[in-house]
């Protein structure tokens, strides 16, 4: 079985640096729900690996969350796809947990889990963290564009050598053109 793991913000749907508090604030990018229905047509499990600090920042309550969430799966539901889970890192950077990009405790547990071979995986993300913890994890990393993706890009010129695309819709399009899949 394929696995693809996905950023949520900044990748799925769109960021703010104000943070994505609730339901209403959260949005989907044009394309990437779409982009995750194929995936799913062709046999590849979804799964999100996401930092969400809001939490410990006492921005949002656990509830929010879960309704962005649900809000989520089921637009994703209403085109016929769904994800297998969204592996969530609650705490604040200055915690120093394990879970959070980009340290790779979330891609482990994902790991563990569902028997995930890592180093056939991509990891889709939009910044330089998700592409450290890619990296940590033994994952394919693909940077996007969208969300953070391009001044992660423009900062960080090592990432140049990185397979980047202009969204997760772009990303995804390569993905099922290059490799074989069921």
């Amino acid at each position: 079985m394929k696995f693809i793991l996905l950023d949520r913000d900044g990748v799925i749907n769109f960021d703010s640096k104000d943070y994505i508090k609730s339901a209403a604030e959260w949005q989907a990018i044009p394309g990437s729900l779409e982009a995750i229905v194929e995936l799913n047509r062709v046999g590849y499990r979804v799964i999100v690996v996401t930092n969400q600090s809001g939490l410990a920042r006492g921005l949002f309550e656990r509830y929010a969350l879960d309704e962005m969430h649900e809000k989520f799966t089921s637009q994703l539901a209403k085109l016929g796809g769904h994800i297998e889970e969204i592996f969530i890192c609650p705490h604040h950077p200055d915690d120093n947990c394990e879970c959070r990009k980009p340290k790779p405790g979330l891609f482990d547990q994902a790991k563990e889990k569902y028997q995930i071979h890592m180093t056939e995986t991509y990891y889709i993300g939009d910044t330089f963290s998700d592409m450290q913890a890619a990296g940590a994890a033994g994952c394919l990393p693909i940077l996007v564009l969208t969300g953070k993706g391009q001044e992660t890009l423009e900062k960080n010129p090592e990432l140049d050598s990185i397979l980047h695309f202009e969204n997760l819709a772009a990303a995804v399009k390569f993905i099922l053109k290059s490799e074989p899949h069921e």
